[in-house]
């Protein structure tokens, strides 16, 4: 089997594994997540920090969002094409459903990556090689392959993965965390 049909395989695998947690499940391991992201001295020295709002299934975000927004600058992706351009966060009054519905920054005013001193991924896996899969359009690898940010990467237990088949083009990350480890 090719690096693709296998990709494929392990997106099945974790989306099934998904339909087992519930979105209270989500919201605790979530916040175990987080709580672990904010003890790391990368979240606590980043003055900026590029986050993405969580669609189902993912590491939810919206709380830690709304805790942090005050204290630091957070930024959130918005697609543009087949980029991810990074704008600045101003509250919730001030999002609105991009594509694939995911909330994002009404107003249009990008930053420059290279401003950004922590970025927080998702991933549908990752491996103990801090290797990540995305969900395949390969948008956070070519806006992570222009950062010098410490990436981090979020995920529960089970998309944890033995090995992420990677190629040329995955950008790995710094550190992954999830409800129980930190790597």
């Amino acid at each position: 089997m090719d690096k693709k049909e296998i990709k494929k395989t392990i997106r099945k695998e974790i989306a099934h594994l998904k339909k087992n947690h519930t979105m209270e499940w989500q919201e605790k391991m979530s916040a175990l997540i987080l709580s672990k992201l904010e003890e790391t001295d990368q979240f606590r020295n980043a003055r900026s920090i590029a986050i993405y709002h969580a669609i189902p299934g993912e590491v939810q975000t919206e709380s830690f969002i709304n805790k942090w927004h005050k204290t630091k600058q957070l930024y959130l992706p918005v697609i543009e094409n087949d980029f991810l351009k990074l704008q600045p966060y101003h509250g919730p009054d001030n999002l609105k459903a991009g594509v694939f519905g995911i909330l994002e920054p009404a107003s249009n005013h990008p930053v420059d990556v290279s401003d950004i001193s922590l970025i927080i991924v998702p991933g549908v896996a990752f491996d103990k090689n801090r290797n990540r899969m995305g969900r395949g359009k390969g948008y956070y690898d070519k806006l992570l392959k222009h950062s010098q940010a410490c990436k981090i990467g979020i995920c529960y237990e089970f998309q944890l993965i033995d090995e992420v088949p990677s190629e040329s083009f995955d950008v790995p990350m710094d550190v992954v965390i999830t409800e129980s480890k930190v790597i």
